[in-house]
């Protein structure tokens, strides 16, 4: 059933969605490093399933919450199928049972005023012929059993919505309940190092209560099992307060807003608002909100495939008027009675039967997930090393109590001391994992990606993709539209040529005559999608449809217009939708006099072509000779030089004969478009945005180069080029910076590669110019970010690394293939997309540098530490505390940090750059290098610096273990200010805006001075005069000049990972070489 019309169509592009999709360029390259992967928009599931099999995992439930769940895809896939399958069966069933004449005759129990039951109209949708239609007297009977007017439709006071709500329902389903707490509560209990703990903390409680009493024995066990539970109870608080904000930004996504008609005017309401009765118009690339039939349609083609599963394109006239709620409108455009909402249509059913899975990985998730991999296998090597000594130390007799005295005897020690003495040595071997492996740090992406999600919302920028948050850190083109993007979409028709001459001012019809005013008013109220509503009270009409439609309906009403008289005096019979790759649209009328009339409207060179004559002002036809049509080129070119968008109304007689009579040949009829008549051209003013050529500015000092894609005039095009700033002078709008798309679509592939590097703006192109000049570009090595509105966009939003659907003008097609929805239609909302694009992987970069700094510190001066004297001085309570600084704390702090300006000064991110680069590592070993030195200082000497060789043994070894354990969560605290600007001096620049990080700083101080001063039972600790406080604090504050002074140290721009990487392939081939030789 597909049409020949439909090539240009996005729809042939799009592969069944059950059976996945390809990129046309391939980015899945395949690689050794299975957390290599440059691109997870459309991956394939074995690329996906390789990084989960390689991760190093302790709590999988955890790690893997945000990404996708790939057994919970087939599941929906299948349930789908199962849904579909069953539909169909009812349906089958039906006619069957109605081709059997056993149709049941019981009364249906009517309800309200309305003529017809819910049951009823379900009955007509699942009988899915006209026959059944035709009984209540077809549409039009239908709509009176509604009382629905079907060119006015319902009156849509609040009485009479709530009154179909109740009775018919309302256009909503049931959704499956999210995550609750308890279940994050579950899931953080999960983690294979916490089990062990709690079953070490539940073995020292047993051992300590049997030695030493309920009273004094617990605090071991029972600090142990606190702190695990603190970290839980921490670690499930953030997870679910993140699944929150995902929760409100999905219901942001479902909610569609649609056209409908209340009360003789178009008026626009939230999908979950559409009730039955309601009148919808339907334009390409619109979802159908709701079953209905169809009142009228023009060469309407629906896209069923989200319905059926299978990838077709099924015509709707009145011979099958059924139309499917969550179909797309893929050519041509119409009207629909809804019939059923919510529950009672199959896409109701659909939907309420499937959870949706927010689960996504981004490419940033995976490498994270190799990072904290390799740092995962590091941790667990020393943390086994150091259980082998410290046992070793132990069970020979080398592991001495504070006074001095041997802890373990052979043949002295009891049992239980021995295997008391031992747990304490696994604990803290298993809290050394709990440092190393760093879970959170995955999880620190989809927290980042949480807030920037929320933040864009207010930015106008609505996230549909998680992994498009990040990659447009990357990008390095954006290929804008023009209008709406660049420019403010409020056009007005300034300049007219009409009766071969021009207008002033524009809107003076008075003295044209009466033939030329009539055919042009004819064209302009007929050949339009947009309507104009008179109110009673005589106000001022309002107009609805697209910026140009508003436009030219408004100049229409300016010269005399009525719109529903005109309307009314003829009918039309068929309509050729304007089209992007044609650039204009026609309509064919009959008038009342059995004359039919053929009204042509589009680009104005291109409908110029078309004509051989045009009216002049007294609506005599004159011939357009070599000199007429040079006139009107020179007034189109002077229109498009001063950005003006040209249009031009044509229209030509047609034989009766000629037209098709009936409906199967008139869906396929083409409308003539040759021998036109020019009956005028319209110059609209479409003014730039305000501050769009700073936007651009900004951009192009961020390395990001701004390319204009538009189909209008190449003249306009680079009219509002200059004015934007994507072209630097007059000098600069030549070939080939200035294409048109017809030339670049002529070129060789190696050619379009090469010319592509060098466009900035690309005129009359097709949207299959711009999807040519996307995978030129991503070709080149380019991320490019692309932006589209129309159904036609959809494959160049597809296949571009970010789609950006436009929010106002942007059809339901395009926002589904589009990975952000700008909610503005505004270029500078675009730009601010790239600053958190950039913030996101800035912020994963500081909390990377803070996390690695605390690992590397924690792990030297434990290992050292117990493998030197058999102690260690940080136990499994106070790196507990640590871990939860650093996890959840620390990521809470440093992923919320708000995008900067001088993210805009720097090239944008590569996608292979190294996560950590050469300027983290030299931070990050400048402060680990010194809490390292001056924390073991303090472990081997000092009770002789803090002058306690008199005191007590036990009690001076507590006091030196305290003041390092607190040192070093100062030092963590301190080194956080650090974090937050690896590559600046100042690192305290706009910290009062980040209110949160001031919080959680705040309040890991607090928590610390209660930690030490009031809970020293639980985390073996003593209270700190004042002396010890400031030292504390006096080590901690030289890290700041420290990170000063080592940000004066020049790093090499190659990153440390290629030098490594080359000696490992050195290595390699040493030893494939004398493996062959061998």
């Amino acid at each position: 059933m597909e049409d020949n019309n439909l090539k240009g169509s996005p729809y042939h592009r799009h592969r069944d969605p059950e059976a996945g999709g390809s990129p046309s360029i391939d980015v899945y390259d395949v690689s050794s490093n299975p957390f290599d992967i440059a691109s997870t928009k459309n991956a394939p599931i074995d690329r996906l399933k390789r990084w989960r099999q390689a991760a190093l995992v302790l709590n999988a439930s955890r790690r893997f919450r945000y990404t996708l769940d790939l057994k919970k895809e087939e599941d929906k896939q299948h349930t789908l199928r199962k849904i579909r399958a069953h539909a169909q069966a009812i349906r089958a069933a039906y006619l069957f049972q109605r081709a059997g004449g056993q149709r049941e005759t019981t009364p249906p129990i009517l309800r309200g005023d309305f003529g017809i039951s819910q049951d009823q109209l379900a009955e007509i949708t699942k009988d899915d012929t006209s026959a059944a239609l035709e009984e209540y007297g077809g549409v039009k009977g239908l709509s009176e059993l509604l009382k629905t007017n079907l060119d006015k439709g319902i009156h849509g006071d609040g009485a009479d919505l709530l009154e179909r709500r109740n009775i018919f329902g309302s256009n909503t389903y049931p959704r499956k309940k999210g995550r609750t707490f308890w279940m994050f509560l579950w899931e953080a209990w999960q983690d294979l190092t916490l089990i062990i703990l709690i079953i070490a903390a539940v073995a020292s409680l047993v051992l300590g209560i049997k030695t030493e009493g309920i009273k004094e024995g617990w605090y071991d066990g029972g600090s142990i099992a606190f702190a695990v539970i603190l970290v839980i109870v921490v670690t499930a608080i953030s997870d679910y307060r993140q699944s929150l904000q995902f929760q409100n930004l999905n219901e942001e996504k479902r909610n569609i807003f649609v056209e409908v008609v209340r009360g003789g005017r178009r008026v626009e309401v939230s999908i979950y608002d559409i009730v039955v009765g309601d009148v919808v118009p339907l334009n390409i690339g619109d979802q159908v909100p709701a079953d209905g039939v169809l009142i009228t349609g023009h060469s309407l083609a629906i896209d069923e495939s989200s319905m059926t599963g299978e990838s077709k394109i099924v015509h709707k006239d009145s011979k099958g008027p059924f139309l499917m709620s969550g179909c797309k409108v893929a050519d041509g455009s119409g009207t629909m009675l809804v019939t059923s909402v919510g529950i009672n249509t199959e896409w109701g059913l659909l939907m309420a039967s499937i959870s949706e899975d927010t689960g996504e990985e981004t490419p940033l998730q995976v490498r994270l997930n190799g990072v904290a991999t390799f740092i995962g296998i590091v941790g667990l090597t020393v943390a086994v090393a150091v259980l082998i000594v410290l046992l070793i130390r132990y069970f020979t007799g080398h592991t001495k109590n504070s006074d001095g005295t041997v802890q373990f005897k052979a043949g002295t020690t009891s049992v239980s001391d021995a295997v008391d003495g031992a747990i304490k040595i696994i604990t803290v071997a298993v809290t050394i994992v709990v440092v190393a492996v760093p879970e959170g740090l995955p999880l620190a992406v989809t927290l980042t990606l949480a807030y920037s999600m929320r933040k864009m919302m207010a930015d106008k920028a609505l996230v549909r993709r998680l992994s498009a948050c990040e990659t447009m850190g990357s990008a390095t083109t954006i290929c804008s539209d023009k209008t709406g993007t660049l420019t403010l979409n409020q056009m007005t028709v300034v300049e007219t040529y009409v009766g071969g001459k021009k207008i002033v001012p524009p809107d003076s019809g008075s003295h044209l005559s009466s033939t030329l005013v009539s055919l042009l008013i004819e064209g302009i109220a007929q050949n339009t999608n947009g309507s104009v509503f008179t109110p009673d009270g005589g106000d001022e009409v309002e107009v609805s449809g697209s910026p140009t439609e508003k436009a030219i309906l408004h100049w229409g009403v300016k010269i005399g217009m009525n719109f529903d008289a005109v309307r009314s005096e003829s009918s039309i019979l068929h309509v050729f939708p304007f089209n992007s790759e044609k650039k204009r649209g026609g309509v064919a009328l009959r008038l009342a006099d059995a004359q039919v009339h053929i009204h042509w409207k589009g680009a104005a060179e291109i409908v110029l072509a078309s004509c051989t004559q045009y009216m002049d002002f007294n609506g005599q036809l004159v011939p357009m000779d070599e000199e007429k049509n040079m006139f009107f080129k020179e007034a189109i070119e002077d229109m498009a030089a001063n950005s003006l968008r040209c249009v031009a109304i044509a229209y030509r007689t047609c034989d009766s004969k000629d037209v098709p009579s009936d409906e199967e040949h008139s869906t396929k009829w083409v409308l003539p478009d040759d021998e036109l008549i020019l009956l005028a051209i319209v110059g609209l003013k479409d003014p730039c945005r305000p501050g769009v050529k700073d936007a651009v500015q900004l951009c192009q000092n961020a390395g990001v180069k701004v390319r204009m894609v538009t189909g209008d005039n190449i003249k306009t095009a680079r009219a509002i080029a200059l004015e934007c700033g994507i072209l630097g002078s007059d000098a600069d709008a030549t070939e080939p910076n200035l294409i048109e798309g017809k030339s670049f679509r002529a070129l060789s592939d190696a050619q379009r590669e090469e010319v592509a590097e060098k466009i900035s703006v690309m005129g009359r192109s097709s949207p299959n110019d711009k999807l040519l000049l996307v995978q030129a570009l991503r070709k080149r090595g380019h991320v490019v970010a692309v932006t589209g509105d129309g159904t036609n966009d959809a494959p160049a939003l597809h296949e571009a690394d970010i789609g950006l659907a436009m929010g106002i003008q942007g059809t339901e097609v395009a926002k589904e293939s589009s990975d952000i929805i700008i909610l503005d239609d505004n270029f500078s909302s675009v730009v601010k997309v790239v600053r958190w694009g950039r913030s996101v992987y800035a912020n994963i970069q500081k909390f990377i540098q803070f996390q690695l700094t605390v690992n590397v510190a924690a792990l030297v001066i434990n290992v050292v530490a117990a493998v030197s004297s058999g102690n260690v001085p940080l136990n499994a309570v106070q790196l507990l505390w640590v871990n939860l600084i650093m996890d959840t704390l620390g990521a809470l702090a440093l992923a919320t940090e708000p995008p900067t300006d001088h993210l805009m000064h720097r090239s944008p991110v590569g996608r292979r750059e190294p996560l950590i680069t050469n300027i983290m590592w030299r931070n990050m070993l400048v402060q680990a290098a010194y809490q390292v030195i001056v924390l073991l200082v303090l472990n081997f000497r000092g009770r002789i610096i803090l002058n306690l060789q008199h005191d007590d043994n036990a009690h001076a070894e507590k006091v030196k273990n305290t003041l390092i354990f607190n040192a070093f969560v100062f030092c963590q605290i301190f080194n956080e200010f650090n974090a937050r600007k690896p590559d600046e001096f100042n690192v305290f620049a706009g910290i009062t805006k980040n209110r949160l990080f001031m919080g959680i700083v705040g309040l890991t101080l607090i928590l610390q001075v209660v930690i030490i001063e009031f809970l020293g039972k639980f985390t073996s600790t003593v209270k700190l005069n004042w002396k010890y406080w400031i030292i504390s604090l006096v080590i901690a504050v030289i890290s700041w000049p420290l990170a000063l002074a080592g940000k004066l140290i020049p790093v090499p721009e190659t990153p440390l990972s290629n030098y490594f990487s080359r000696a490992y392939h050195r290595l390699k081939r040493i030893f494939c070489s004398r493996g062959r030789s061998a």
